[in-house]
């Protein structure tokens, strides 16, 4: 299982977030060579035959180039007038053969396997992951040499993918920048083969090809990183002082270059003092983590809340809900998807069990906390009307 901890000793724990995290490449072979049930050709299989994936969602590439949709699939219409993209298979087939590498956007929607391991890297990293599936057969490139604009952590799931890593041309390259980072030139910092179960992290802005010359197939899944920036950090302080009478005043579009002048040096100064604030970083993440949709399911069919039945299984949908216990008030905040509920302190066992974000029945939170089963009910539809909780098994 590809839960926070697992994350975290796949790659390395607190070594990697202080040594390697944002700042270079790491290759770890077999550290995900226990999950062979993660994802397979099967799964893939089943996918594309029962999902519609409008392109972009699945895409064939060849040469960094897309491949025109009307080589692999053919639009299809039924009696209310929808259409979509049906794939061929055979046309499919004959397009992979050339040399085309297929990918498919944002699997962990549909795959709850990969699902469940992105939010484990979303727990371990603080940040929302998508995950997108690479299949290739051939030696021939798919994407050329090219650069992400967020950091990835790759998983080989079958055969072996060639990996030629240029380290970055411009540090910290984002997707709304000024310049365009320029290509790399002379040979590859890495070269390397990645066989099932290894895992390649790789920073944003590092220039790399990938390609399968090894003569079999190849599978792979890649972990996409949300990036936090500078910017995200200023735009969120400036969030903070909109309560401000001097943020909410009108610009002096009209008046003497004194004023304003004087309107500038007012708003650099409550800027600057949101700025010194030692843990201005600690409110931005705790605010970050706990406004978070997160990952909203529905709990049909408890529409009305949730009956004490002790058999139905619910989980954390808020991969990185906050739990503060105080204990002069004897209560407890629990904090997700934009919202905080006050609890008594008894309901604490209950809450650091729904943090392990694992579907859990609710006789055992009842038990975790020596609690009647109607209680652990209630508490829990509080947060599924919060959107921080989800039935994930009913018993009718």
């Amino acid at each position: 299982m590809l839960d926070a901890a697992s994350w975290a000793g796949r790659l390395g724990g607190d070594t990697f977030l202080a040594q390697t995290y944002h700042r270079s490449y790491a290759v770890l072979p077999g550290a995900a060579a226990d999950t062979p049930d993660l994802f397979s050709w099967d799964d893939l299989n089943r996918i594309i035959a029962t999902q519609r994936l409008e392109p972009p969602r699945l895409r064939l590439s060849a040469d960094g180039e897309m491949v025109p949709v009307h080589r692999y699939a053919v639009p299809t219409t039924n009696r209310r007038s929808v259409t979509w993209s049906r794939i061929q298979p055979a046309e499919l087939h004959a397009r992979l053969r050339e040399g085309a590498s297929m990918v498919l956007d944002s699997i962990e929607k549909i795959h709850p396997p990969i699902g469940e391991a992105a939010e484990g890297l979303e727990r371990f990293l603080g940040t929302p992951v998508q995950v997108n599936a690479y299949a290739s057969w051939t030696e021939r490139e798919g994407f050329g040499l090219h650069w992400d604009d967020h950091d990835v952590v790759v998983v080989q799931v079958h055969g072996f993918k060639r990996w030629r890593l240029y380290g970055a041309t411009r540090e910290a390259p984002t997707f709304r920048d000024v310049e365009s980072p320029d290509k790399p030139e002379g040979a590859s910092v890495a070269n390397i083969v990645l066989a099932p179960g290894d895992v390649l992290y790789l920073p944003r802005g590092w220039w790399h090809a990938v390609t399968a010359d090894q003569g079999t197939e190849s599978l792979h899944l890649t972990f996409g990183l949300v990036s936090h920036t500078g910017a995200d950090l200023l735009h969120w302080a400036v969030d903070q002082l909109r309560s401000s009478l001097t943020l909410r005043k009108d610009i002096p579009r009209f008046a003497s270059l004194t004023e304003q002048s004087k309107f500038v040096a007012s708003l650099r100064r409550e800027l600057l003092d949101e700025l010194a604030s030692p843990r201005l970083v600690e409110r931005w993440a705790e605010s970050i983590d706990t406004t978070h949709h997160g990952h909203a399911i529905p709990s049909l069919p408890y529409v009305n809340g949730l009956p004490a039945h002790p058999e139905i299984a619910v989980r954390l949908t808020c991969p990185r809900s906050r739990l503060v216990e105080d204990s002069a008030h004897d209560t407890v905040t629990f904090s997700a998807a934009g919202t905080a509920w006050i609890f008594s302190t008894s309901a604490t066992p209950v809450l650091r069990t729904l943090l392990l974000a694992r579907p859990t029945t609710l006789r055992e939170l009842a038990d975790s906390a020596q609690l009647e089963v109607k209680d652990v009910a209630a508490l829990v539809s509080a947060l599924i009307d919060g959107q921080a909780v989800a039935v994930v098994r009913a018993a009718l």
